[in-house]
């Protein structure tokens, strides 16, 4: 057989096989290979009809199934009817911004085209998860879990479970993220009522959203959601809040939750009630099914800090126990409740520490990089607020609500095309007014950061940081000084990408910049983000370095090109 014709097979065998995992086994790393159709379904989780955003017709859709230094190639078809982008929640994309999935890194998938992303799971384990990122797509689904796991030579911490879940925990709104394009053809002038039932139509006319309608457990309405325990064994769940804007507290009706893992960080194995898990924050536990056996135990996930309180509710089932659980109006949801405050959860979030003993990754261990004795060379401070802008009400970092250009960032600096980015110093500015822009902060390479996040609103607030993971070294209420440091964790704080900011309080991370590229910050409530609040963060050696490609990766020879990058040509790099 001819090497055109084998190879003619191996492509059709591929398609055949559609969204299955696919592997081939090179010298150093393997290669996984999916084909993802994203496309229009509709759902009714909570009753209601609503137009979402599956892939290859699931929400979730499949799971990203990785083990560490695993190469991805991940075809995404867009078969939507307007530009569509993937991003990889909490994945470090080492070398590899161009493969980030934000409207900064890359120039959107048009509709009825394919792009297939290509990125290393280099140097990290735990569980992540993947969501849209252009406009408020997230809000339609278009997520599903990431998994991402040791080597055979590095151990894990804890025995092998018997068994593993996804759990993908999330706010749903019953209401469309935006009138359809054929609806918009049929709305009468001046039908504002009408626009104002769409969540874009909310935030352009600069109103709050109203409370989610419910909470999702993968996807499902309340008592639909089922996960069978056998007794006696031991099951690791990893969850993740993949909602719009709300936190959740997640437990399971008589069961302990044993904190083992947070975004790629084994930590210290502490068990607890419940768990808080922020917008767009992972973990896993493990949970032993020790409890007598009957039909069902509750899975309950509630909202923390607005009223009135929503539940997600679903089954945890012992195998063998006989019959179905009760009926939905049995569940004790008052006695479940989680009467949280931001104090309990800030106090439960300083007892999340980092296990120093065991490797992750690598066989060393996670503390042998100690973050504590090293100098910090620069301190960003970023400040959240609202602000009006042109009539308008929009989110603001620093006094600058961020507009995408039609030129993605890293384009325009691959290229040196003047005009579509503002470089900013990353510290507030007096007598700043707010304003529109396209903020950069510059970095150089191999500095080591601190990065504290003020939020003087009464609500709380998500960062997250693509491309990196950081250590969440304070937090306190009230103003940051730098007076602060002395109550930092600068032994074994969580090492993650995505933290908290409670209401009237700073939080500070440190972060050692060791992954050149253009690399998005921004917060993980949607409905901010939409408004305004994030910026990005270009890590160099300098204009004068010509940079190796040992540090960052050339730009992908399958690179879209958009706006003023359009007429330009790979030839240019």
């Amino acid at each position: 057989m001819d090497a055109e014709r084998l190879a003619t097979i191996l492509a059709a065998i591929l398609v055949l096989l559609g969204s299955s995992q696919c592997y081939t086994a090179g010298a150093e790393n393997r290669h996984v290979f999916l084909d993802w159709e994203v496309s229009y379904a509709v759902r009714s989780p909570l009753g209601v009809a609503k137009r979402v955003i599956a892939i290859n017709g699931r929400l979730p859709g499949p799971m990203l199934n990785l083990t560490t230094n695993d190469v991805a190639h991940v075809n995404v078809v867009n078969t939507l009817d307007e530009p569509f982008l993937l991003t990889w929640n909490g994945l470090q994309m080492r070398r590899n911004s161009w493969n980030d999935g934000v409207a900064g890194t890359n120039c959107a998938i048009p509709p009825g085209e394919n792009w297939t992303y290509v990125f290393q799971a280099k140097d990290e384990v735990g569980s992540f998860f993947y969501r849209p990122s252009l406009g408020l797509h997230a809000a339609a689904g278009g997520h599903g879990p990431i998994r991402v796991n040791n080597r055979p030579v590095v151990a894990v911490p804890f025995d092998q479970p018997d068994g593993e879940f996804d759990v993908l925990i999330g706010d749903w709104y019953n209401m469309d993220v935006k009138v359809s394009s054929s609806c918009v053809l049929h709305l009468a002038v001046g039908s504002s009522l009408f626009l104002e039932q769409e969540m874009k139509g909310y935030l352009d006319r600069g109103r709050d959203l109203p409370s989610p309608d419910g909470i999702l457990i993968n996807g499902l309405g309340p008592y639909a959601a089922d996960f069978t325990f056998k007794p006696g064994r031991t099951y690791r769940l990893r969850v993740s809040n993949v909602g719009t804007r709300t936190s959740l507290s997640f437990r399971i009706q008589g069961h302990k939750l044993q904190l083992v893992e947070a975004e790629g960080t084994y930590t210290l194995q502490k068990h607890y009630a419940s768990l808080d898990v922020h917008p767009g924050q992972s973990l896993s536990v493990l949970v032993a099914a020790d409890q007598p056996p009957r039909p069902s135990y509750y899975m309950v996930v509630s909202s923390l800090f607005i009223k009135p309180e929503l539940f997600g509710v679903g089954n945890v089932l012992y195998a063998g126990s006989g019959g179905r659980p009760p009926p939905p109006g049995d569940a004790p949801l008052e006695d479940l409740s989680s009467h949280n405050g931001y104090d309990r959860s800030m106090e439960q979030a300083r007892t999340v520490r980092m296990n120093l003993t065991c490797g992750a990754a690598r066989p060393n261990p996670q503390g042998s990089f100690r973050y504590g004795r090293i100098n910090v060379t620069r301190t960003i401070l970023l400040r959240n607020g609202d602000a009006e802008v042109g009539g308008r009400r929009r989110c603001t970092v620093n006094g600058v609500s961020f507009a995408d250009a039609a030129t993605p960032l890293k384009l325009a600096d691959h290229f040196d095309v003047a005009g579509v980015f503002a470089v900013v110093s990353g510290r507030p500015e007096r007598r700043r007014q707010p304003s529109l822009g396209t903020a950069v902060i510059d970095a150089r390479y191999r500095d080591f950061v601190q990065i504290v996040f003020e939020n003087r609103l009464p609500s709380l607030q998500t960062w997250h940081l693509d491309g990196y993971s950081f250590f969440v070294a304070g937090m306190g209420w009230g103003k940051w000084s730098p007076d602060a440091r002395l109550k930092y964790n600068l032994i074994d704080a969580i090492y993650r990408s995505t933290v908290q900011v409670y209401p009237a309080s700073w939080t500070a991370v440190l972060v050692s910049l060791d992954n050149e590229g253009m690399w998005n910050l921004r917060s993980q409530s949607l409905d901010r983000r939409y408004l305004g609040q994030e910026i990005y963060i270009r890590v160099s050696q300098g204009s004068s370095e010509v940079p190796n490609p040992r540090d960052e990766l050339p730009m992908p020879s399958n690179a879209l090109l958009c706006g003023k990058a359009m007429s330009l040509k790979l030839g240019r790099a």
